[in-house]
């Protein structure tokens, strides 16, 4: 079982809860709508030993189900960005990866972290969810009934096979989706720009993305894009190349850590 498994614990937004202090470098990791730490479990074993990863759990998903899920973006995110200060060493540097609504929250936490005068990521990394040209949700689409809400994520393919045929992990997956589609509904782009390196990643055949460029868009987004980076699969890639994508990703934070330290 995994780290993130293993430490889960009840009203946390981290897990596990502890970093490992003796790493170099903090990476927090932002999960897609509707889940949680859990999709990234299989991650700490691909990264070095300088890298010490926490994922986000949401409340009122996993170990967090019985707590009220945030419905609308802004307290959502105000609640994340306190969550990460009160969460950041004096001077260990950090990094964010997300995807999907991960990718939303993680940038728009950079953006704040910049716009209030504190630290911003050594890296950041978005995956699956661009500011132009992805697919965002409406609030009646957040309020499909549950069999069409069903058949809309098997589409996707963004939960494991045995969760559509399991009740009770059908009870606690969908009202979390649900929430997360309503916050993803309120996102309003402002265009705005972050001054830390930024690189983003994608699958070629996703669903979501509706216009072929979308992913240029990053570009537009920080001076110091490191490009995007394209697997095979759909919105779900990062399942089959989450080796490929941590390395790539490594490989960006190990370079800015050399230029920070020289």
């Amino acid at each position: 079982m995994s780290a993130f498994a293993d430490m889960s614990t009840a009203g946390h937004w981290f897990h596990p809860v502890d970093s490992d202090p003796e790493a170099s470098i903090r990476l927090f990791l932002l999960p897609h709508a509707g889940s949680g730490a859990i999709i990234y479990r299989d991650w700490p074993a691909m990264l070095p030993r300088d890298v010490t990863a926490q994922a986000v759990t949401l409340p009122g998903r996993h170990n967090r189900h019985e707590e009220e899920t945030y419905e609308d973006f802004e307290p959502l995110l105000e609640g994340l960005y306190e969550a990460v200060l009160d969460e950041l060493d004096d001077d260990r540097p950090f990094a964010f990866f997300g995807h999907c609504l991960g990718a939303q929250l993680a940038y728009r936490l950079t953006v704040r972290l910049e716009r209030e005068g504190e630290r911003t990521p050594l890296v950041l990394g978005t995956s699956g969810w661009s500011p132009v040209g992805f697919y965002q949700p409406t609030e009646e689409e957040s309020r499909l009934p549950d069999d069409e809400m069903l058949e809309w994520i098997k589409k996707l393919g963004s939960f494991p096979a045995e969760v559509y045929d399991n009740p009770e992990m059908l009870a606690l997956v969908i009202p979390a989706l649900r929430a997360d589609l309503r916050v993803s509904a309120q996102y309003v782009d402002d265009q705005a720009a972050v001054s830390c390196p930024l690189a983003s990643y994608g699958g070629s055949t996703d669903p979501l993305q509706q216009a072929p460029d979308a992913m240029t868009h990053w570009a537009g987004r920080s001076p110091r894009y490191l490009g995007h980076s394209e697997f095979p699969g759909g919105h779900f890639y990062i399942d089959n190349h989450a080796l490929a994508v941590t390395t790539d990703f490594t490989r960006h934070l190990h370079r800015h850590m050399d230029l920070l330290v020289h």
